[in-house]
């Protein structure tokens, strides 16, 4: 269940009581098995703001590829270009998960979805993959795609687990568009 709540998206996790006046977008925090108030997890936009705290938690996440397409620069034009898509949770005023989502106009993207290990198996990452995908509907975007390593097997059963689809039928090819990358088997044009 996601609800809102301060202009800030908040996780109602599967434990919040729900009896007559609760309100469904309260935070939560974990107390055994279920949740109460004072470890709160929200979504939130990514904002460039968050960068520092983002790119940490991204070098820290196994099957998380980062490059010259990561920078700050890199990552504030992404932002503008794709505003209010892209998502951090946030607990006790830390980010513990990212989620960078965009579109061409056609399909979605996601790229580097992760949660720091000790906050994993509590559908954070599920939760942030929900919003992202419910802001490209919104957008009238179709389908989503996302680019995982191979040999990422953690990754590659997570996604399978929340119904996304291996396309063997494809491959992906790319070009390095700057000169300074350039090497032998570039293309000249």
């Amino acid at each position: 269940m996601i609800g809102i709540l301060n202009k800030s998206i908040v996780l109602a996790l599967p434990c919040v009581p729900q009896g007559p006046g609760r309100k469904r977008d309260v935070k939560m925090k974990k107390k055994s098995s279920c949740w109460s108030a004072a470890e709160a997890t929200t979504v939130r936009c990514f904002r460039i703001e968050d960068y520092d705290a983002v790119i940490a938690l991204w070098r820290c996440a196994e099957g998380v590829g980062l490059n010259e397409s990561d920078t700050r620069r890199a990552i504030a034009a992404y932002l503008r270009r794709n505003p209010r898509f892209s998502f951090v949770a946030e607990q006790d005023g830390r980010i513990i998960g990212a989620v960078l989502c965009g579109h061409d106009g056609r399909r979605g993207y996601l790229h580097h979805l992760a949660v720091a290990e000790r906050h994993r198996k509590r559908g954070i990452g599920r939760q942030l993959v929900a919003v992202c995908l419910a802001k490209l509907r919104q957008a009238g975007i179709q389908k989503c795609n996302l680019f995982i390593f191979a040999s990422n097997a953690a990754g590659m059963k997570f996604w399978a687990r929340t119904g996304w689809k291996l396309r063997t039928e494809l491959r992906v090819m790319q070009i390095r568009l700057d000169n300074s990358h350039r090497s032998r088997g570039d293309c000249p044009c």
